[in-house]
């Protein structure tokens, strides 16, 4: 990411912020001995992967100030933890002008505080018998002290701005979905009866890695046979028997924008009768519900659409007996926002703009059958209706199952 791109986004944060307003945006904080993951938030609007910092940003008088607090330097640190981000460093990959220090960050803040009615941050979605997010520790004096002062999620404000994906945004998407569907025909080609489930996910990770990606967007799920029917399985521990149809819901994260795609296979080489008349019918559902993608239209619009269809379907192959036991088989939203969180910006009410990607992903789960078929693909929203960013990956059984053939026979 450029300063050119997040010095854009502040302009626009300035345009939509009212007098009396201000935000305050924490980085993540380093973690010992763990690969450092940076808060989408904060990412988005100062285009820094660095732990331990804070932007502020306030508007008064029609007049908009923004101010970045970095660490100071501790060369007896520095064998430990390397270099710190020093202020012509910040001020060249931001474009933030105003750069301080840490240690004068409360200082400011009260300055802020004085002539503040509305404060944003993100201050996270924490249960309230747990600890305060680190947000919300760091600003508890001001909820104490300027009890006026409301203290309100950063999403609220700028959820307008990150749903709608500029050019340069959809070209990260595009990669990360690119590399993903790359890591997933590996898996195609490569396996076998046996396999244990992780050894998949290793495929595609080394397939990230090659590609110089080196963060999923999200845990990856690998489930083979019963597990596919549990939405949010992620041991990924079992051994792949004969016979098994293996879900996979992966993505990988590239410049901090994820994919979010969802295949299945056959293990054998081929669906067996069943496999292939419940994959059909997702496939069927999923392809009509892309079809209503445009402008206009409420993603619950959709999610309503795709429920009745497969009520329907199900009923036409006597699964179930009567609308209201659809629960039993289909117990999800039909997508969802998709960007630089996986769940993405975004409700579930919110009607489609020119510029919104989201998810399509339907599925039938049949544990007693020890079935489960989702198939998912990333939708961009155009002016005309809809592009499919991850149409190059397969989904349609003949080529899934030519694939596989292939790949066994060799």
């Amino acid at each position: 990411m450029t300063a050119q791109i997040s010095t854009t986004r502040r302009s626009q944060l300035a345009e939509i912020m009212k007098d009396g307003e201000s935000v305050v945006l924490f980085a993540n904080p380093a973690a010992n001995l763990e690969k450092f993951s940076q808060d989408c938030n904060f990412l988005y609007l100062t285009g820094l992967n660095y732990p331990d910092l804070i932007y502020i940003a306030e508007k008064k008088n029609g007049s908009f100030s923004d101010i970045l607090f970095i660490e100071r330097s501790n060369p007896e640190r520095e064998v430990w933890d390397g270099k710190k981000l020093q202020s012509i460093e910040a001020r060249d990959l931001s474009g933030i002008e105003r750069i301080s220090y840490l240690d004068d960050f409360y200082t400011t803040l009260t300055g802020v505080c004085s002539t503040t009615k509305h404060l944003y941050s993100n201050l996270g979605n924490v249960a309230i018998n747990k600890p305060l997010s680190y947000a919300m520790f760091m600003l508890e004096p001001v909820r104490q002290r300027y009890p006026h002062i409301v203290i309100d999620q950063i999403n609220n404000l700028i959820t307008p701005l990150r749903k709608v994906k500029s050019e340069w945004e959809i070209m990260q998407l595009q990669k990360a979905i690119d590399i993903t569907g790359k890591g997933i025909m590996d898996i195609w080609e490569s396996a076998t009866v046996g396999m244990m489930e992780y050894e998949l996910e290793a495929m595609l990770f080394y397939r990230m890695q090659k590609s110089g990606v080196q963060r999923w967007g999200f845990a990856p799920i690998v489930a083979a046979g019963i597990n596919a029917a549990t939405l949010h399985y992620g041991q990924n521990e079992c051994r792949i028997e004969q016979g098994e149809l293996v879900l996979l819901d992966v993505g990988a994260s590239y410049n901090g924008y994820s994919a979010d795609i969802t295949r299945c296979f056959p293990i054998s080489g081929t669906f067996s009768d069943r496999q292939k008349q419940i994959y059909a019918i997702v496939l069927k559902v999923q392809k009509s519900i892309i079809e209503m993608i445009k402008p206009g239209v409420l993603l619950s619009e959709l999610n309503r659409a795709t429920r009745q269809m497969l009520i329907e379907e199900l009923m036409g192959i006597d699964l179930i007996s009567a609308p209201e036991e659809i629960g039993k088989y289909y117990m999800h939203y039909v997508g969802h926002f998709l960007g630089m969180d996986t769940h993405d910006v975004g409700g579930r009410e919110a009607v489609l703009e020119i510029g919104n990607v989201i998810t399509i992903e339907p599925g039938v789960y049949i544990s007693e059958e020890r079935l489960g078929v989702r198939i998912e693909d990333d939708v961009l929203i155009t002016r005309d209706g809809y592009c499919v960013l991850s149409q190059n990956i397969p989904k349609e059984i003949d080529d899934i199952e030519a694939i596989r053939k292939v790949a066994l026979n060799q």
